[in-house]
């Protein structure tokens, strides 16, 4: 009688102490969530899952996340809910610009970040409605600043011209991983073509920050990342965030490795070596994680945050810090 075959997982690794999430602060977290629900709004806070959701709405701070909340690719590492058009109804709000509008004016925003999901279904990629949202908030928050983390809208760059034409402050477009491990990590999307969107909107619009961010765990190597910060400083990219893969589900990639707070400090030394105005690299930085603070730096010296601290949470900057009043943001 032959005895059943039992697959062993391999272990996974333990979570470290310096990518564990901050503290909660739920009541703060349930008011900005009514606010957000009452208008119809995303963010990606709430649907990546980000570690640092706690912290930014506390703050008063969140990324709006338009088209919808239902994403056309399947990406291994995100958590947003995934849709198809033939399935659900994935009809755009056409109240969600000014409704966007709204929300930061009522939270008093002086910076606002924007980002959406990807929407290949539909012909322009959501690049009008894209473009729409940042003249709302423009005229609704003529003094604040406005940074846009957008898809590769499938490497059709009138689309990235029209939102760069509607005058944000920053352009982030995310590489999220280096390019062997694009397959498995973002099978949908190719690793030239959002190198060619972030060299097109620096052609387009010289005047905006440009800016992409990444994840470390997922199976790259130091000389991969080394690599990966070269070809974004070759398309004239003015910022870098680096920042842990940590699985927001079961149903995501698994994590390969911790990356230490000394490998952080590491990328982001080299980063700046090779001449980026700004890398914020650290366990829980994402995209547009303290986003503020990070353009402000990016405009004024080209140094990087401070160390990680004992815990391996990644510090403010020192200096340049925004007026009381300001917002960050993550994605």
């Amino acid at each position: 009688m032959s005895t059943p075959l039992v697959q062993i997982q391999p272990p996974r690794p333990r979570l470290p102490e310096w990518a564990r999430r901050p503290a909660t602060h739920f009541e703060s977290l349930n008011k900005l969530k009514s606010g957000l629900r009452t208008l119809n709004l995303h963010t990606v806070c709430e649907s990546a899952r980000c570690p640092n959701i706690h912290e930014c709405f506390h703050r008063g701070a969140a990324t709006f996340m338009i088209l919808g909340n239902l994403c056309t690719r399947g990406c291994g590492f995100c958590s947003v809910p995934k849709g198809s058009p033939r399935l659900h109804d994935m009809r755009l709000d056409p109240a969600e610009p000014a409704n966007v509008a709204r929300m930061a004016a009522e939270m008093k925003l002086r910076y606002v970040v924007i980002t959406s999901v990807n929407r290949d279904d539909l012909e322009d990629g959501g690049s009008f409605h894209f473009a729409e949202t940042v003249r709302e908030v423009t005229r609704a928050l003529p003094e604040a600043r406005v940074e846009v983390l957008t898809p590769d809208f499938e490497g059709n760059m009138d689309a990235v011209a029209r939102v760069l034409d509607a005058m944000p402050h920053v352009f982030n477009h995310n590489m999220e991983t280096v390019p062997r491990l694009y397959r498995r990590v973002r099978p949908q999307a190719k690793y030239q073509q959002s190198l060619d969107v972030l060299r097109f909107a620096r052609a387009h619009r010289p005047d905006v920050l440009t800016k992409s961010g990444f994840m470390v765990g997922l199976g790259e190597t130091t000389e991969e990342v080394e690599q990966l910060l070269r070809d974004l400083r070759a398309q004239d990219v003015d910022v870098a965030t680096i920042g842990q893969y940590l699985q927001p589900t079961r149903r995501n990639l698994q994590v390969a490795a911790y990356a230490t707070p000394e490998q952080f400090a590491h990328y982001q030394a080299f980063g700046l070596s090779i001449g980026f105005k700004m890398v914020f690299s650290g366990p829980l930085v994402r995209s547009s994680y303290m986003a503020d603070l990070v353009s402000e730096q990016a405009l004024g010296e080209p140094l990087g945050f401070q160390p990680p601290d004992t815990a391996g949470r990644v510090a403010p900057p020192t200096h340049g810090a925004v007026s009381g009043g300001s917002r960050a943001s993550q994605a």
